[in-house]
This record gives C-alpha cells, sequence and structure tokens, in this order.
C-alpha cells in the first residue's frame, strides 16, 4: 500500500518496477487497477494502460501477423504507466518475452513507470528469461499475502461500520476465521 501511494506521488522515479505477487483473490488486480486510476485522476495528461498479459501477448501476436509490431511498439512508448496484470502467462513465449523485454527496456529508460503482477515471484515463473527476471526483480517487489486473524477481523469491523449494520463478536469471528 505504502509503496502504490508513493509511486502515484512521484511516478516513474519510485520503485520501479513494483512487482507484485500473491495468490487468487488476494487484491492484486484491485491494486493495480487503483494505481491506474489514481495517476489517471491526478496527472491529466497521463497515458496509463493496465492490460492483462493474455490481452498483451493476443496484441502482439496480431501485430504480428498484420506485420505493424513497430506501430505498437510506438504506441507503448507514449505510455508514462504501463501495468501487465498476471505476467506469468508470458512464460515460455519467445516472441511475446522479447518484445516485452524491449517495451520494458524503452519505458524504463524514460523513467517511465512500469507494474506487474504474478502469482509467484519473478524467480519461481518457469520459462521466463533470465533477462527479464533480472529486469522484474529491478525495483520492489511486493508479497501480498493473505491477511491474519485479527486484520480479518478489523476488515469486518470496518465494513460493518460502513454500511452501519451490526453483527455480535460471535458472528464476526465466525466469519473471520472460516472465510
Amino acid at each position: 500500500h505504502a509503496a502504490s501511494l508513493a509511486i502515484t506521488k512521484s511516478l516513474g522515479k519510485l520503485y520501479n518496477p513494483l512487482f507484485v505477487y500473491g495468490g487468487v483473490g488476494l487484491g492484486k488486480t484491485h491494486l493495480l487497477q487503483a494505481i491506474g486510476n489514481r495517476i489517471s485522476s491526478t496527472y491529466k495528461d497521463s497515458k496509463v494502460l493496465y492490460i492483462s498479459a493474455e490481452k498483451l501477448t493476443a496484441d502482439l501476436l496480431e501485430s504480428i501477423r498484420t506485420r505493424t509490431i513497430d506501430d505498437l511498439k510506438s504506441t507503448y512508448a507514449k505510455l508514462d504507466l504501463l501495468i501487465i496484470d498476471d505476467v506469468q502467462f508470458i512464460a515460455g513465449k519467445e516472441k511475446t518475452q522479447e518484445i516485452v523485454f524491449s517495451i520494458f527496456n524503452e519505458l524504463h529508460g524514460k523513467n517511465k513507470q512500469i507494474i506487474l503482477s504474478s502469482d509467484r515471484p519473478p524467480k519461481a515463473i518457469p520459462a521466463l528469461e533470465e533477462r527479464l527476471r533480472s529486469r522484474f526483480e529491478g525495483g520492489m517487489i511486493a508479497d501480498i499475502g493473505a491477511p491474519d486473524f485479527e486484520t480479518r477481523l478489523a476488515i469486518l469491523k470496518l465494513k460493518m461500520l460502513e454500511r452501519k449494520t451490526d453483527f455480535n463478536n460471535e458472528i464476526l469471528t465466525y466469519i473471520a476465521t472460516n472465510i
């Protein structure tokens, strides 16, 4: 959270790239989209792209097929913030990794912000080229883990206040323990 806020205040200067990883359902995508939304609303002229790795791969394949890869690279080179969600899906895709490497270097060289997410840290992504792994590990790596019991209970109490509802502690404890 602190790294995300710092990025929104100093785009491209801190934690670049930011690599967020964790299990399914822990909020990685929501966090990435929140950063993108904050940048878009704070810096009205900024060019922000949020894209899933699967969509990125499909777009790259289409640009290769239509021989417009240079146009695609040029479009990406104009971004202020590139967010790639579920980057583990490019592993093993040589041409995609080659182009992502090129785009990454172009943006990073211009101090443009890059944010990536995955279900595991870069070192644990099989078939990821070493040069990409090295780039992904070059900034901040943040592990998003499941909250502990006390945190889950505090979240439930906060949600209860926000929604002006009331449940007794037994119910809240049951939910925090089992869900």
